[in-house]
């Protein structure tokens, strides 16, 4: 077997086309938006428009045929330009990927063409308050009525609620009871997954106020005995965790590209900064102080690049992509603080000028090492499954 690092014409044309139109918008663009109120809904009709944000959904279904792999080129360049687009993680990987998957002909033909091409956007509500990372304690249910589904319970840190048409919403059944694995005491986590539009009665939301500069808002969700119709129940509820994860993973990869393409962003200001800049007439660039730290986040960024379209593929390709989606997940988050905080300190007192735009990228940053999954689960999961070594919860 060959191993072929090569991208090829394709994803090379790819990365120009989307690099060329979010040039047109770009960082100072994005960051009006965040903090006047705006929205990047103008970059997402476009993008849409272009094919960029169903380019990983069936060709069938209004998509553009090809995979994760090349949904996450899409939003790492994006991000390059300063203008990344939050809801491509959840609205075309997560919540496009599950349906196209387990949807129902029926579900795949309402859903699928509009998150393809941008006219429809769909959030996901997984995160609860009392459960946090432990998906296995959610308490929001899903009981059947007659012909109908009845849900209830509390959502809270999801995205975009504001500007999507539904939401894909992980509940448990209130008919199967909780069930313990043998010897552990632990609970399994039995989900099943809805889609509930977000103008139906019952369904409430409250914002969250938040100290990131970013247009994409979050909030905490309230369901209130919404009443669904049978066919809102995605694929089977037996297999639920299957289609559960079949979203996570590439959520983990368009996680790692978001942080690549704001890595990438910082290092090229910083880079551009520290070639131009002279004190004592010399470059600050040509001091190793300055450089040494932007080389080594440059690395960072290459390694998890790599990591990002192994998984990529993998997913692409039915395989276990568990390990490698977190690893590209954590490597990333890792590789954009460590690359925001050395552009920060290659400009000075001017990287956190708001005039610079370097300053935003320092919380956005570290929300990577939380979102879409904390660093310490990553390293539990990569603990318990390369290494073997006992569970610690």
């Amino acid at each position: 077997m060959t191993l072929d690092f090569d991208e090829g014409d394709e994803l090379r044309d790819l990365r120009a086309a989307v690099a060329d139109l979010a040039g047109r918008y770009g960082h100072r663009w994005f960051l009006e938006q965040a903090r006047t109120g705006g929205t990047v809904q103008e970059l997402w009709a476009e993008a849409g428009k272009a094919g960029f944000l169903g380019v990983n959904l069936p060709e069938e279904h209004g998509g553009g045929g090809g995979g994760m792999v090349e949904l996450a080129v899409v939003l790492e360049e994006l991000g390059a330009a300063g203008c990344p687009l939050l809801m491509m993680v959840v609205s075309p990987a997560i919540c496009g990927t599950v349906i196209a998957r387990y949807g129902t002909p029926e579900q795949r033909d309402r859903w699928i063409p509009g998150i393809a091409d941008g006219t429809l956007t769909m959030a996901f509500a997984i995160t609860e308050p009392d459960a946090g990372s432990n998906s296995h304690e959610i308490t929001t249910t899903a009981r059947r009525d007659g012909d109908e589904w009845v849900l209830s319970g509390q959502k809270i840190w999801i995205s975009g609620v504001d500007v999507a048409d539904a939401v894909l919403v992980v509940a448990k059944l209130a008919d199967a009871g909780d069930s313990t694995l043998p010897g552990s005491g632990r609970r399994t986590l039995r989900p099943a997954l809805f889609v509930v539009p977000t103008g139906a009665p019952g369904l409430s939301r409250t914002q969250i106020p938040m100290e990131l500069v970013s247009p994409d808002n979050q909030f905490q969700l309230f369901l209130d005995d919404v009443r669904l119709p049978a066919d809102a129940l995605v694929g089977s509820p037996d297999a639920g965790i299957a289609q559960l994860f079949a979203g996570l993973n590439p959520e983990r990869v368009m996680g790692a590209a978001y942080s690549l393409g704001t890595a990438r962003l910082a290092l090229d200001r910083a880079a551009a900064y520290a070639r131009d800049r002279r004190v004592w007439g010399t470059p600050i660039g040509a001091h190793q102080g300055v450089s040494h730290p932007l080389a080594a986040a440059q690395v960072e960024v290459e390694l998890a690049r790599l990591m990002m379209l192994k998984a990529a593929w993998l997913i692409d390709h039915g395989l276990d992509a568990g390990t490698a989606a977190n690893s590209a997940k954590y490597a990333a988050a890792e590789a954009v603080v460590h690359a925001v905080d050395a552009a920060v300190q290659t400009h000075g007192g001017s990287g956190l000028s708001q005039e610079n735009g370097i300053g935003a990228l320092v919380t956005a940053s570290r929300f990577s090492r939380i979102a879409p999954v904390s660093r310490e689960m990553v390293l539990n999961f990569v603990a318990q499954h390369d290494l073997q070594l006992p569970r610690s919860y």
